[in-house]
């Protein structure tokens, strides 16, 4: 397994993603650039209204960075697959990803983001966090429960729009009984 190659942000402040059309295109010239292959976006549907708007805007990002004709810099290009990141949603996913191997240092990275876990000494009780050792052990049982579902110690559940094609179905790994 690949890992990831380039996380980057179009500079649009928290609380304020928005599907605009000046964000779709500057997220299609970074698409232009960079020309990833595949793509993980947010499900869809959310609680927090800047995920679900990441999704529309990667989405139709990645789409207008396909225009030949949009006047944007760089050479027309759309990436191969699109994946949505579904950890917080309750949907059936489309496949599981064995991270068994990587689970400690992908735990170790979202923890990373102290911010969005514990309040600064200096900052008021009043702003919401959420409770990191909350988020640490729901992380660690959903990771395990995908991970069950294809019997492995951990997996990563993404969902994909259209259908996977399989070449040889004796070869298919995860058990059926």
């Amino acid at each position: 397994m690949l890992g990831v190659k380039w996380r980057g942000t179009i500079g649009v402040p928290d609380s304020d993603v928005q599907p605009s059309r000046q964000e779709k295109l500057r997220l299609a010239a970074m698409i232009r650039q960079l020309r990833p292959k595949t793509v993980i976006l947010p499900y869809w549907e959310a609680r927090h209204p800047d995920h679900y708007h990441a999704s529309t805007l990667g989405y139709e990002g990645c789409f207008l960075a396909g225009l030949k004709q949009l006047p944007i810099e760089g050479e027309a290009y759309r990436p191969f697959k699109i994946l949505y990141s579904i950890s917080y949603a309750d949907v059936r996913p489309t496949f599981v990803v064995d991270i068994t191997a990587q689970y400690d240092k992908r735990r170790k990275a979202i923890l990373a983001f102290e911010s969005q876990f514990r309040p600064k000494k200096s900052e008021k009780k009043s702003k919401v966090h959420l409770a990191i050792d909350r988020l640490e052990a729901e992380m660690n049982l959903l990771a395990r429960h995908y991970g069950r579902m294809i019997g492995v110690d951990y997996g990563e559940p993404f969902l994909q729009k259209e259908l996977m094609k399989v070449d040889d179905v004796v070869k298919m790994e995860v058990r059926s009984i």
